[in-house]
């Protein structure tokens, strides 16, 4: 016969109250009584019944995070910042990835609804239309990225793009770039036209304007695609700055792949500032948007959400800033034009003046 928590309780010479308090960590519990229900847990090797809890209280203990590519390194961090505050609460994580589909968005609302989670994080910007207020009705607290809507069990957390664009538009002016590309993400992602339009705002503040918009898809074949299309240009930028991380290592890539130097020949900005961007040959320029500042404020706007009266939610910004490091130089002095295409495994890496 299965053991039940009352088994623990008499054990321990507790009430059951007592032994859901230490279980849930939802009151205060003496040391000491706390130390011997553990103990007996252990001895006992109980587990939660969570199917069990669902009946009685009409609630999981589950926080729910919706990510849109769990390959992406940007959101793995999110996933262990955001995890490491549930576990310190007591509860536990019920993460879906969504692969950019809208049918995988779809299915991972469900699941949260079926599971009954307390809350979730919508760590994705292309997030269908009435979906968070499938969530919202079934009294489940909702935190977006980006999407903009407070209400009653909603919040949002809004990203300054702008301040780290700008910077990075700044620092490459005052290295005498004028002729500057960016790679943006598709069209239909909300942060990449965020991130397009500050780019744009940030060049007209300095009186210029893009010398290329090029589509990237957030991804390294993105920024490598974009940049073998940039190549087939006579003019060429002395920059160019790129949506994420991943699509600059994929333009970096792509440049050396044509004897193009960075950033001697022509300076590469990254955005998001993940592990691999410190790394990358050259060290990635980026802009710093911290996932460990998102996880955390993502699980903290949930919890205050069904802990303020009315469970009306809240908008949190988060902020961005520059990290220079040796992807950016002066812009030349000369024009460079690529050499002609040829295999990636080509060890000739040189830029050539124009006539």
């Amino acid at each position: 016969m299965a053991l039940q928590m009352k088994d623990v309780a008499k054990r321990a010479g507790v009430s059951v109250t007592t032994v859901s308090h230490v279980m849930n960590k939802t009151r205060f519990v003496a040391p000491e009584t706390r130390r011997r229900v553990l103990e007996v847990i252990r001895e006992l090797n109980y587990h939660k019944d969570a199917h069990a809890r669902r009946l009685a209280v009409g609630r999981s203990d589950f926080f729910g995070l919706i990510v849109s590519d769990i390959e992406n390194p940007f959101f793995p961090e999110i996933v262990k910042s955001f995890e490491a505050a549930a576990l310190h609460r007591g509860f536990d994580l019920m993460l879906c990835n969504t692969n950019y589909d809208p049918k995988r968005t779809e299915a991972a609302v469900h699941k949260m609804i079926g599971n009954k989670v307390r809350g979730v994080a919508i760590m994705t910007s292309e997030f269908g239309v009435g979906l968070d207020e499938q969530l919202t009705s079934n009294e489940i607290a909702v935190v977006s990225l980006d999407l903009g809507r407070v209400g009653p069990h909603r919040s949002n957390i809004r990203v300054n793009y702008s301040a780290g664009i700008f910077r990075a538009i700044e620092h490459l002016c005052g290295l005498g770039h004028k002729d500057i590309a960016f790679i943006t993400g598709r069209p239909n992602v909300r942060s990449a036209v965020i991130r397009r339009d500050a780019f744009s705002n940030g060049l007209e503040r300095h009186g210029l304007s893009a010398h290329s918009l090029l589509e990237g898809n957030y991804k390294v074949d993105g920024g490598i695609n974009a940049v073998r299309t940039l190549l087939s240009n006579e003019h060429l930028p002395t920059a160019i700055v790129c949506s994420n991380d991943l699509t600059a290592i994929g333009a970096i890539s792509a440049l050396r792949e044509r004897g193009v130097r960075v950033p001697d020949d022509i300076s590469v900005v990254g955005f998001d500032d993940i592990y691999f961007a410190r790394i990358a040959y050259p060290p990635l320029t980026t802009v710093n948007l911290s996932r460990d500042r998102l996880g955390k404020l993502a699980f903290q706007a949930l919890q205050n959400t069904l802990h303020v009266k009315g469970r009306i939610g809240a908008e949190y910004v988060v902020e961005t800033e520059l990290v220079v490091r040796e992807s950016t130089a002066r812009a030349p002095e000369h024009r460079i034009r690529p050499r002609a295409a040829s295999s990636p495994s080509d060890p000739q890496m040189h830029s050539v003046e124009a006539p």
